[in-house]
């Protein structure tokens, strides 16, 4: 293993052509000298610099439209000669192979061309051959070679060779051929994922390389003795709290990402309602609201569970204003997730230096499809998300009596978010405003009283003369097994029920309800969320 390289020769062939010409020149001012291929080469000398065209050194024109140009021993060979093998060195002699010390590529831009939304034939046109083959066989040989692939790293190899005195050392090439080969392996992922996905309609196809990238590593993970990171998927994906611009406030951890994902899917489902507050705590909402403004939905979110919502995440589906961000700074709150906020909001939030405010843009679309990964021991499950949602046209009634147009809309409510909240799950819910929820206990019975005990204990701290689960509607996230979950619904003062239904004791629970004068909905849709 040779420890440092000297640069005297440099094949450069790029798709991003930023910072090339800055390169090209300050490489050439070390007396490198330079080979390029097509628009690369081009681009060089229109900045004044002297150039080898790849076909000078192959003896061998471009071809087939650009498709064969790299793929020659005089090119593969320069790079994979292994410089202290006298067998290698009697071979380039031998053919006439001149050894390359440094290669710049980066490839074509395949998934950028996928989001554009391009045809099939375009995109086959983009997969890069040349450009991962050249980046593999000098990575590989990163003993003598060099390897860059991103324009981010340009300044880096300057810095390098400038130290160096023209060099490179073996601790930088062996850094570049690793960051290499991630490259070329994210590359061959997202293309493979395409014609997996895209072109084949494949939903789970036989292999399935999941590529991540511009990793953030984080203080700790869900307790202090663990490790974690934020990866971000290469290719185009929906944004998300992984994108969101953060104004103020310490780094955010493991669970504040994990609680924030969680409030911004949750008030993502109302992004073409009216004004909408989430409150989340461990990754369940303990208040979710709508009003006629954002400060109106917030009062009436926190007001279901005041307790519950210190230290918590807040998200909101419009942009906040100064009277909202006063009223939220009223409490310790983690983090505020807002598609935007204004200036006498975010002067209000500065005052909090630990609160995090994250700013989303647009809403993601809760109809979205895409795939949710989980590791088990020994393998990963995946799944569809849970994009599933209904509307009043799919219900049905099966009690004798029908729902009032406001028990309607709260049903509607409730259901909503009861799908984000952690199995069992009981929602109650009344006038755009969730009254109690009873989150992950292991039957449904447990879940109905705890959401109907926080209704109390609310009802009580605000000074309120009855819980708001009196004339509420109640969403179960699956059907009721037996009436009991149902009978504490009652007790708890619900008028109106919606549940997917399915039970074999349908019957039992529907009679139960009947006898109570509730109005029942079934959905033929469940929302289990572990």
């Amino acid at each position: 293993m040779t420890e440092n390289i000297a640069i005297k020769r440099a094949l450069l062939s790029v798709s991003d052509k930023s910072g090339l010409a800055e390169l090209g020149k300050k490489l050439a001012a070390m007396g490198v000298a330079l080979i390029s291929t097509g628009g690369t080469a081009k681009a060089l000398r229109d900045a004044g610099l002297d150039v080898a065209d790849i076909s000078d050194v192959t003896d061998f024109p471009e071809m087939m439209d650009g498709r064969v140009k790299t793929l020659h021993p005089k090119v593969h060979g320069g790079l994979l000669a292994r410089r202290d093998d006298a067998g290698h060195v009697a071979s380039m002699e031998e053919h006439d192979i001149a050894g390359i010390d440094l290669v710049i590529v980066n490839l074509y831009p395949f998934a950028q061309t996928v989001a554009k939304g391009a045809q099939r034939d375009e995109i086959i046109e983009n997969i890069d051959i040349g450009g991962p083959s050249m980046v593999r066989s000098a990575a590989k040989n990163h003993d003598f070679v060099t390897i860059v692939t991103d324009p981010s790293d340009y300044d880096t190899l300057l810095a390098e060779l400038k130290e160096s005195g023209g060099a490179t050392s073996i601790d930088f090439r062996k850094k570049m051929a690793a960051k290499a080969f991630a490259a070329t392996a994210a590359y061959d992922g997202m293309i493979a994922q395409w014609f997996g996905f895209s072109d084949q309609g494949q939903m789970f196809p036989p292999t399935l390389p999941l590529t991540m990238s511009q990793p953030t590593e984080l203080r700790y993970g869900e307790n202090p003795h663990q490790s974690a990171a934020l990866y971000i998927p290469d290719g185009s994906s929906a944004k998300g709290i992984a994108q969101a611009e953060q104004l103020q406030g310490k780094a955010l951890s493991y669970n504040n990402y994990n609680d924030a994902d969680a409030a911004l899917e949750l008030v993502s489902e109302f992004r073409d309602g009216p004004p909408t507050v989430v409150i989340v705590k461990h990754a369940n909402p303990c208040g979710v609201a709508s009003g006629d403004s954002i400060l109106e939905a917030y009062q009436a979110a926190l007001a279901c569970d005041s307790v519950s919502a210190f230290g918590g995440i807040i998200a909101v589906n419009r942009p906040l204003d100064g009277a909202a961000a006063e009223a939220m700074t009223g409490i310790f709150t983690e983090v505020v997730c807002a598609p935007d906020a204004d200036a006498d909001a975010r002067a209000i939030f500065a005052k909090k230096k630990n609160l995090r405010l994250l700013l989303t843009g647009e809403l993601p679309d809760p109809a979205r499809v895409g795939m949710g990964v989980k590791s088990i021991a020994g393998g990963y499950l995946l799944q569809s998300r849970d994009n599933g949602q209904i509307t009043q046209d799919d219900l049905k009634c099966v009690t004798k009596r029908e729902p009032s147009e406001q028990e309607m809309a709260d049903c509607l409510f409730a259901w909503t978010v009861a799908k984000h909240v952690k199995s069992n799950a009981i929602v109650y819910a009344k006038d755009g405003s969730t009254a109690g929820v009873g989150a992950g206990q292991m039957n449904r019975l447990e879940s109905a009283r705890i959401a109907a005990w926080k209704a109390k204990d609310a009802a009580e701290k605000a000074g309120w003369s009855e819980a708001r689960t009196i004339g509420s509607a109640v969403a179960s996230d699956a059907f009721f097994p037996f009436a009991d979950g149902l009978i504490a619904a009652v007790d708890a003062g619900a008028t109106a029920v919606i549940q997917p239904g399915g039970s074999i004791r349908d019957d039992e629970v529907i009679a139960v309800a009947d006898e109570a004068g509730l109005a029942m909905l079934f959905t033929g849709m469940r929302h289990f969320r572990h």
